[in-house]
């Protein structure tokens, strides 16, 4: 016991195995800076040191690049469909009110104005679908 007692403490961070000692210095014009900057921020890296180190030994470097606007019209694709649904269901709903409310004749013309809206929605769901081509086209 004595002897774990006068053993030192180990504090602080843990030494690496193979440690960083040589250190590089460049120096660039504003140009080759600015290009540089350009270079790094396409990179996505958070480090400009990884990133150098990464360009003189040609590591392959992933480059992620999220286009706002892509993303916003997928998330109101996807919402916009969701609404589709909800109007089916709806549509189900109406036509069984109206058929056990209304009289024959009423129910029909009842009927023949929704069926032009339905018209409209299914126009609408074939724009939808040409732009959703168009957008494939573009970014895939």
């Amino acid at each position: 016991m004595a002897t774990e007692k006068n053993k030192p403490k180990q504090v602080g961070r843990k030494p690496k195995a193979d440690p960083c000692r040589h250190r590089l210095a460049i120096n660039l014009n504003d140009a080759d800076f600015a290009k540089f900057l350009t270079l790094f921020e396409q990179s996505g890296l958070s480090d400009r040191a990884h990133f150098i180190t990464a360009c003189i030994f040609e590591r392959q470097l992933k480059v992620v690049k999220i286009d706002k606007a892509a993303m916003d019209y997928y998330m109101r694709l996807t919402t916009f469909h969701s609404q589709f649904r909800a109007i089916g269901v709806n549509y189900n709903q109406v036509v069984k009110a109206i058929k056990s409310t209304f009289t024959e004749k009423k129910a029909l013309a009842f009927l023949y104005k929704l069926e032009q809206e339905t018209r409209k929605l299914v126009d609408l769901q074939h724009s939808i679908i040409a732009l959703t081509e168009e957008f494939k086209a573009k970014y895939f």
